[in-house]
């Protein structure tokens, strides 16, 4: 057997980058391969994209059975490619981009029905699709709107309809001349409301942006709720262990009661004859005090005892002094 430093280095040099090649080429496109991607790649033809958008879900009736690969523009249509794995798909299936959450996310909604399946190679045509009504943009068109508005000349036409129907019954001009103040109401305000509209599609934009935070926010709160359900009989169970607890030892009180007041009438008792004694006790600490100090000082060389004796030799008429300065005999 030829031995590895022995073998062509061109050969293996081939042979190594071929091999990194089929590793890069099936680490970018994992997801095709027949087994370790799995699903079947379909394509739905829309009207417009709706912020539908790469890697957001598949549904079919509310369970998500796939995800959304690619989002592209095609001529006048956009086309929507799509995977789902375990799922069949007939060839009259309609698909429809659905709302997922209030921020904006969708969702791609699949009906499958027909008498046959769906062939990969044939988009779901716009015919069996629809999009949804999205609030954002909704909002978006009405502060274009506004700004577009006149609102000096919408006050004009106001005053001229008052005008034109002054003559009109009563009710007919109250409403007239409701529509008037409305029309100033509405001219004096217009920046105001110009500013508000767009501070409400800048609010829109940034809830948008955060949609995936929010997500995480309610996902995490559901797992929350999730575990506290599951947990409700064991919480349920500490209630009531709680409350049997406190029922016993209510009990126990209750039983003990007469005891329990004697042994308090006599600590009552005690506690007032220390009360009474307080002084007693404490003159008896500060005598006892320098006592057992001069003690302890008499004691204090192992064997041997100090002491001193005052005026013992006559010649000594000097006052007595401390021991600690006259000194001692052992």
């Amino acid at each position: 057997m030829t031995s590895f430093r022995e073998r062509n280095p061109f050969t293996l040099g081939i042979a190594g980058s071929l091999a990194i090649a089929a590793i890069t080429a099936a680490t970018f496109y994992y997801e095709e391969l027949p087994i370790v991607g799995g699903g079947t790649t379909y394509q739905a033809e829309f009207g417009e994209a709706a912020g539908l958008q790469e890697n957001d879900e598949v549904r079919v009736a509310g369970i998500k059975v796939g995800e959304v690969t690619e989002v592209e523009l095609d001529e006048d249509h956009v086309l929507v490619s799509f995977r789902v794995e375990d799922t069949w798909i007939g060839n009259q299936t309609s698909a429809g981009i659905k709302i997922k959450t209030l921020l904006g996310r969708k969702f791609l909604s699949l009906y499958p029905i027909g008498d046959g399946e769906q062939d990969p190679e044939t988009p779901i045509g716009r015919d069996r699709t629809v999009t949804p009504y999205d609030v954002t943009d909704a909002f978006n068109g009405l502060s274009n709107t506004i700004d577009a508005i006149d609102t000096n000349q919408l006050a004009t036409s106001f005053r001229t309809l008052s005008e034109t129907f002054k003559d009109s019954p009563s009710h007919v001009r109250t409403a007239l001349d409701g529509l008037t103040s409305l029309s100033k109401t509405v001219s004096s305000r217009d920046d105001e409301l110009a500013e508000l509209l767009r501070n409400a599609r800048s609010v829109a934009d940034s809830l948008a942006e955060s949609g995936e935070e929010f997500q995480t926010l309610i996902d995490d709160g559901n797992l929350l709720l999730a575990e506290l359900d599951r947990r409700r009989e064991s919480i349920h169970q500490l209630l009531v262990g709680a409350q049997e607890l406190g029922r016993q030892l209510s009990g126990l009180v209750k039983d003990n009661q007469g005891q329990l007041s004697g042994a308090l009438e006599k600590l009552d008792k005690v506690t007032g004859v220390l009360q009474r004694h307080t002084e007693n006790i404490k003159a008896s600490l500060e005598i006892a005090g320098p006592y057992f100090r001069m003690v302890n000082n008499t004691m204090g060389n192992g064997r041997w005892v100090d002491n001193y004796i005052c005026e013992l030799v006559p010649e000594n008429r000097e006052p007595c002094l401390p021991p600690q300065a006259a000194g001692g005999g052992k």
